[in-house]
């Protein structure tokens, strides 16, 4: 195992993530490569009366750490049992590990939108993905977990572990740092998926329409909108350069000709002015969000919402259109379905009642917390979603994230297994 502090070579390397702004500034960094690294890594942070922060990828990164950064990247690997229908997965594995691992045997993962997120830390926040409506939570799939917990002991924990199992599923880092998961996967090869963009310019009642048609939609169809100010650079595909465009952001569980039938009430609003919706193999499901790659700094923040308001709707182009003060990314993800539903085993995963999660993204180095506050001003929420929390909050935030009775029992059993708070993680409990 690699070790670096401020004065070694390589150090500013290891310490950024995708998540630019504000970045880790630890005392030493220990770059793991298997499980017995990580132990080390807890136990030299335990002795020395450190923080301890773990990074994959680094995408939810909202807090630095001037103590322990432990990085995962060097601990990626994945296992498939395509008789079992299984996926283990090491700390470190993106996204497109899981996936190129998994889609050779016509099988697929709970995965998200952006394939660069971390696969762990990602599930362990629930993790709302492209088959969302149709398969629930990532979380609520995990079969078995290793993890060394704060007093640095390696733990295999299954349903039998009643008490962890239930919390670490949903509640994020908080109680130790996973080593590997197995997670169940799905017999998806192809999907119908992709986007449509419109320009609000010409097509100002793209966003209700979508409202509209989400009402109607069978739990085959996971969808999401995002309504930004494109720029007008070169690297932009030419028709979207300079437009505010709400791009309607598709997965259907479906054969292409019966995923044309369902979408059809959104291409009655007219020709997009960019059209990328068709059939996808598995293995290029990330094409969908088609999200920057480039790491940067952002903030967001998010809500859960029982409804889409059609009046808080309305009020998106002017707040955060183009005379927003800043950029603004607007994204709406439409819940429901299975998400709705409790899993097989019980876990933390709190709000399952929500049917829209809406956030609010800008990305730089600037203090957005006025344009952001006013961008969700008029929506009535009902709780908040952590993975798409992109920025320090409160613990009363936090707290929000769950039903008040779970919060109480995973704050006692984070209290019990790490009473000094030698974890960091993005949103502690």
């Amino acid at each position: 195992m690699r070790t670096w502090t401020p004065e070694t070579d390589g150090y500013d390397d290891q310490r950024t993530g995708f998540q630019r702004r504000d970045p880790h500034r630890p005392a030493r960094i220990f770059g793991a490569t298997n499980a017995h690294d990580i132990q080390k890594a807890v136990r030299y942070a335990r002795d020395h009366n450190l923080r301890l922060a773990v990074q994959a990828s680094g995408h939810g990164h909202t807090t630095p750490t001037e103590g322990v950064l432990l990085t995962t990247s060097g601990f990626a690997g994945v296992t498939v049992d395509p008789a079992q229908q299984t996926a283990t997965i090491q700390a470190g594995a993106t996204w497109q590990q899981v996936v190129a691992a998994t889609t050779p045997y016509g099988l697929a993962p709970l995965s998200g939108s952006f394939p660069g997120v971390g696969a762990i830390s990602y599930t362990l926040g629930g993790g709302i993905g492209l088959m969302a409506r149709k398969y629930g939570f990532a979380a609520d799939h995990v079969r078995r977990i290793e993890l060394v917990t704060p007093d640095g002991e390696l733990r295999s924990v299954t349903p039998d572990d009643e008490e962890l199992f239930w919390a670490v599923r949903g509640g994020g880092g908080n109680f130790g740092v996973v080593t590997e998961l197995e997670i169940g996967l799905f017999e998806v090869s192809t999907i119908a998926g992709g986007s449509l963009y419109y320009d609000l310019a010409i097509t100002p009642d793209a966003l209700q329409v979508w409202r509209e048609w989400t009402a109607t939609v069978p739990e085959e169809i996971t969808s999401a909108v995002s309504a930004l100010v494109i720029p007008d650079l070169p690297m932009v595909p030419e028709p979207l350069r300079g437009k505010h465009i709400a791009q309607l952001q598709l997965c259907v569980l479906a054969d292409l000709a019966t995923a044309e039938q369902l979408i059809a009430p959104l291409r009655a609003l007219g020709e997009p002015v960019m059209d990328t919706f068709g059939e996808l193999p598995y293995a290029e499901s990330s094409r969908i969000f088609a999200e920057p790659e480039q790491p940067h700094g952002y903030r967001g923040r998010n809500l859960l919402l029982a409804e889409l308001d059609p009046v808080a709707l309305s009020t998106v182009p002017e707040l955060a259109g183009p005379k927003a003060p800043a950029m603004c990314v607007v994204g709406i993800r439409h819940l429901g379905g299975a998400l709705s539903r409790p899993p097989a085993i019980p876990n933390a995963v709190g709000r399952r009642e929500a049917q829209y999660a809406l956030t609010v993204l800008s990305p730089g180095d600037e203090d957005f917390s006025a344009l952001h506050s006013s961008v969700l001003e008029p929506w009535t929420s009902i709780g908040r979603q952590l993975n798409f929390s992109f920025g320090p909050l409160t613990p009363d935030e936090i707290a929000e994230a769950y039903e008040p009775t779970d919060f109480e029992r995973l704050r006692k059993l984070r209290q019990q297994l790490d009473p000094t708070g030698l974890l960091q993680p993005n949103h502690a409990i």
